[in-house]
């Protein structure tokens, strides 16, 4: 869990509204994205498979809005290990720093960072290539030395894929240790068909259907832009993982079925909304999309009654 989510969930009381919610996970959306867009470089010389184009698209990104944005630590742009370069050049007899205990706890911190985004990567290879996944192979080829820190690195790893490119992690074989990835929700979206090499957008479509879902099954397009650009993602601007925003979402996600983009009744000057799409009605639920954002935030969606109760009805029908 980002630390933007963790800190919403420390200082707010629990009964807070989905709107606040959504805020928080939009926020912490960017924040997520940022980062894996500066430890791209690192993955692509680690995981094998990981495409060497990821950092050049990266550097493309928009400037990141304050309420998302968050830097990466400065380790993790580093290759793997050279936070031991210093140790492996010092002469012998040469004071070590790294045993100091003011300098053990951020470098072990630094490092399993990069390996938590290392791994995000190999499972985006993964989800990719529609291959399962080991907790053995992750511990080979990622993890290795670490892998007394697995359950934390895999944990963060996990609800990055959820959080940024809604993609869920699910154990298949509790006995082997084996997970298989899949678009959250249920959704059979799968940008991979056309671009291979494209990263996974979903996470981009479950943010502004719960926006709608949370309008009143209606949301203005000006409100969707509000909410985006806390992600860092803007109207015009070249995102590093969405690509185009407005011809994503106007166009592409329209004639996909999953988003409806009209003009308001009687809006002179004219003005647009979005609504979901058939095939979102009809690959998911309000009380799926109301799980989701609830889960990711630690609660549980019986906190939002209003919503939850429409979220009933919309079941029954």
């Amino acid at each position: 869990m980002t630390s933007a989510i963790m800190s919403h969930r420390c200082q707010r009381n629990k009964r807070r509204t989905l709107e606040e919610v959504l805020q928080s996970l939009v926020a912490a959306q960017g924040q997520r994205a940022q980062e894996e867009a500066a430890a791209a470089a690192t993955a692509s010389a680690v995981i094998p498979g990981i495409p060497e184009e990821m950092p050049a698209a990266a550097a493309s990104s928009p400037p990141q809005s304050p309420q998302g944005a968050s830097s990466l630590p400065t380790g993790l742009a580093s290759p793997p290990g050279s936070q031991y370069d210093e140790s492996s050049s010092r002469q012998e007899g040469e004071p070590s720093t790294l045993q100091e205990p003011a300098n053990l706890e951020p470098l072990l911190r630094r490092t399993l960072e990069e390996k938590m985004s290392n791994l995000v990567h190999f499972l985006l290879l993964k989800y990719r290539i529609k291959e399962p996944i080991t907790k053995d192979e992750m511990l080979s080829i990622v993890i290795q030395e670490y892998g007394d820190h697995f359950p934390e690195i895999f944990k963060e790893a996990s609800e990055c894929m959820q959080l940024v490119f809604g993609v869920d992690v699910k154990e298949v074989d509790p006995a082997n240790h084996c997970y298989v990835l899949v678009t959250a929700l249920g959704l059979s979206y799968d940008e991979m068909l056309n671009d291979f090499h494209s990263l996974p957008k979903v996470g981009l479509l479950i943010i502004i259907m719960g926006l709608i879902f949370l309008e009143g099954d209606c949301a203005r397009e000006e409100v969707i832009w509000e909410a985006l650009s806390m992600m860092g993602v803007h109207d015009g601007w070249e995102h590093f993982i969405y690509g185009e925003p407005r011809k994503l979402i106007t166009h592409h996600w329209v004639q996909e079925g999953y988003l409806v983009y009209q003009q308001v009744p009687q809006s002179d000057p004219a003005r647009y909304e979005f609504l979901w799409g058939p095939r979102a009605h009809a690959e998911t639920t309000k009380m799926k999309v109301l799980e989701y954002v609830a889960r990711i935030n630690g609660h549980d969606p019986r906190s939002f009654p209003r919503l939850y109760e429409e979220a009933l009805r919309d079941e029954e029908r």
